[in-house]
């Protein structure tokens, strides 16, 4: 392999003086193949030359006259292989010299092998001097010049890969494998141009040896540096795969998991790379939805997606065997990049495939096997090849909303109210007492749905899921598929109790909405007063798509998301800050009504809020005051000390004492809220739950100080009053929805 000091030194051109050579020769053939096929080959035509030696002589002309053609193919095929290697060593130096470059410009000295260390020349004296007698700098230094050598050291083993594949393509390429030609050892007639496609005829080779169980060590090393080395290669991929075909690729990543996971676990980093390498194969053979490639490859794996496979070590019932699209989904959770239409149709072929199987009169799912596939319990795999694929697709949250949405898809519809995940997707359990004998019993797995709540969350709000979103600016698309899931869910009568994974992606998104779900509760504005169980709408203006629904729809959903503390707490926090920046936004000079609405408005819609806490209060499954506390810190790391009002130019700036001051109200509220998990749920207890109104009391008094009114003023208490009548109204409207669905 050649070393950093060889790849800069080494003189490239002499590549282009030999593909010029090579050229040239495979022209001196075809002028050997017209002066041979006139001046010998036509001797055997005249009809005066007749009989068994005619015969011969023309058949022994024939394979000399091909001999000169397949030579001229073989000419071209090198100087085709001697071309593509310049073009890549000639870039793959470059990326060594850019980051020699690089490296030198952040302050490291690059040897003329290529070690790289921390330049302290330099630095002035001080600098120098800070560096002797300070460890800690001596540390970042070495740590940083660690880091330059092992990008340089990146650099250098590209090359030494496109090196390698361009030592399997010169070996190849002249290697005459047509036995039939009345030649041994003959011109390469088939010989190819590609270094790609050699090294794919190298990895198909090596794939089939995995899959027997007899590849060596050597064979691993080689399939990795394969990948490693056409990482991003649309030709090498796709031909590798078309070698492969859908069954032999399944085959080789069940053998690579099995290995992995079962087999050689010392070396399963090796395999899992592999499998990543595969990944990234597949996913560039794939990006091209339009190619013949892509069409045939589909074609293949909607056969073999409900084939059935082995995969070693993953079960302990005998001949339990996989199908196709488990394997496939598997697989792609290695990789990414997936191209958004190769992720659809996966998902519409895997679709197809569980419906046509219950369509047939099967009482189990053709996705079904004994044991979990959760967690630490073979995690990895991907039972459930649907939910594996979207959540593969939640990484690309403008697919995702593509997929789901409700005006070009019955999707959404499929996996809220249509797929019967409890029978028709998840695992069968061994029985009780751990056999692997007699009647299995059906039961969901622990990560039920994570893939769907994670392609749900990216659709809805376009961010990547798993953190509380922001208030954004949605599509009318990512909106609909909100408010057809709440009205879904609700008609299911799940709300109040939500899918399983499903809580925590639903408490996400709703943080994205709150500027929706405040009017909901605030029932002000006409355009979201949805009548009781009526579908909601959704409509667009200049701050982009806005979802409405019903009022109970919205109280029954959020309530299943209260069983889950911290996540309410997120929402409640959420919605506090919401109507804090509506009061903050009322102007200056605003007349009485404008005031007393807005105010009315954020006091009704946290009434909303908390009537669902105080729900809680009355559900006995609960341990109150852990709840309590969950929720608070759910609030917690909503807001800030910064939540606070700007105070009028007359006033001093907010300071040490209103940060205090929030403080200390956030640990009053805390107590309260607190205190009031932990008495009887009794109705006459019920009159008395009263923190959420404190927490709306103590926003209004903060807005009338921001104003310039005292905080006990006569103002203040008067718009405290309408503002506390709003709050029951919220609240009291809210809990009836809550109870009249019980």
């Amino acid at each position: 392999m050649p070393t950093y000091q060889e790849i800069l030194a080494t003189d490239l051109s002499t590549l282009i003086t030999a593909v010029t050579q090579w050229d040239e020769m495979a022209g001196k053939f075809k002028e050997h193949e017209t002066l041979y096929h006139d001046k010998v080959h036509t001797v055997t035509l005249p009809t005066s030359w007749v009989g068994e030696s005619s015969r011969a002589a023309n058949a022994m002309f024939d394979i000399t006259l091909n001999e000169y053609k397949k030579a001229q193919t073989e000419a071209k095929a090198m100087a085709s292989l001697l071309r593509d290697a310049h073009t890549q060593f000639v870039d793959l130096r470059k990326k060594v010299e850019s980051e020699r470059d690089a490296a030198i410009k952040d302050g490291m000295t690059v040897s003329s092998t290529g070690h790289v260390t921390f330049d302290t020349s330099k630095l002035d004296q001080s600098e120098l001097s800070a560096y002797h007698h300070d460890p800690d700098y001596q540390r970042s230094a070495q740590e940083k010049a660690g880091s330059w050598q092992s990008r340089i050291d990146n650099a250098v083993r590209s090359v030494c890969d496109a090196d390698e594949g361009f030592e399997v393509a010169l070996t190849e390429v002249v290697k005459d494998s047509v036995i039939t030609d009345g030649t041994s050892n003959g011109f390469n007639g088939q010989a190819k141009g590609d270094i790609e496609q050699y090294e794919a005829d190298e990895g198909k080779d090596i794939a089939l040896r995995v899959d027997s169980g007899d590849a060596t060590a050597h064979d691993y090393q080689e399939l990795q540096r394969l990948f490693r080395d056409n990482a991003g290669d649309k030709v090498f991929s796709q031909t590798l795969l078309d070698n492969l075909g859908a069954d032999g690729t399944l085959k080789l990543s069940n053998s690579l998991d099995s290995l992995a996971y079962y087999k050689d676990k010392k070396q399963s980093g090796q395999y899992l790379d592999i499998q990543k390498g595969l990944a990234t194969t597949l996913s560039t053979a794939t990006k091209d939805p339009d190619s013949a490639f892509y069409k045939h490859f589909r074609s293949e794996m909607q056969k073999a997606g409900t084939e059935e496979f082995k995969l070693d070590g993953l079960s302990k019932i005998p001949n339990e065997r996989v199908r196709g699209y488990q394997s496939l989904v598997t697989l792609m959770q290695h990789g990414d990049g997936y191209s958004g239409q190769f992720l659809k149709d996966t998902a519409d072929d895997i679709r197809h495939a569980e419906v046509s199987y219950t369509a047939k009169g099967n009482l189990d799912s053709v996705w079904a096997l004994r044991d979990k596939f959760s967690g630490g319990d073979r995690g990895w795999f991907a039972n459930d090849p649907l939910d594996g694929v979207l959540g593969i697709m939640s990484h690309d949250p403008a697919t995702s909303t593509a997929y789901l949405d409700p005006a070009h898809s019955d999707n959404l519809k499929y996996l809220l109210h249509g797929r019967d995940w409890d029978t028709v997707v998840d695992h069968f359990a061994t029985p009780p007492g751990g056999t692997t004998q007699g009647m299995a019993v059906t039961a969901e797995d622990g990560d039920v749905r994570k893939g769907f709540g994670a392609a749900l969350e990216a659709a809805t709000t376009g961010n990547a899921p798993g953190a509380y979103h922001p208030i954004g600016h949605h599509t009318t698309a990512q909106a609909s598929i909100l408010q057809q899931t709440i009205d879904t869910l609700s008609a299911d009568n799940h709300a109040q109790k939500l899918p399983k994974n499903l809580t925590e992606p639903l408490a996400h998104i709703l943080t994205s909405y709150t500027a929706d779900t405040h009017q909901t509760f605030a029932n002000d504005a006409s355009a979201y007063q949805i009548p009781k169980d009526d579908p909601g709408r959704v409509w667009s203006d200049k701050d982009g798509a806005h979802m409405a629904v019903s009022t109970n729809h919205l109280a029954q959903l959020m309530r299943g998301i209260a069983d889950d503390p911290e996540a309410f707490g997120h929402l409640y926090g959420a919605e506090q800050k919401y109507s804090h920046d509506v009061l903050a936004a009322i102007p200056q000079n605003a007349d009485n009504i404008t005031i007393t609405n807005r105010i009315a408005e954020s006091s009704r819609a946290i009434g909303g809020y908390d009537a669902i806490r105080s729900d809680i209060i009355f559900d006995e499954r609960f341990k109150k005051t852990q709840w309590a506390a969950d929720f608070n810190h759910g609030i917690g790391s909503s807001l800030s000390t910064a939540l606070m009002f700007n105070p009028v130019s007359s006033l001093s700036p907010v300071g040490d004492a209103a940060t205090k001051a929030v403080d200390l109200w956030t640990y009053e509220s805390n107590k309260e809220h607190t205190a009031e998990a932990n008495l009887a749920a009794t109705s006459e207890n019920a009159k008395t739950y009263e923190a959420g109104q404190r927490d709306a009391e103590h926003m209004v008094r903060l807005w009338g100080q921001s104003r310039g009114h005292d905080i006990d003023s006569d103002y203040t208490k008067f718009i405290l009053r309408g503002a506390q009548d709003e709050y029951d109204k919220g609240r009291n409207g809210t809990l009836i929805y809550l109870r009249a669905d019980r």
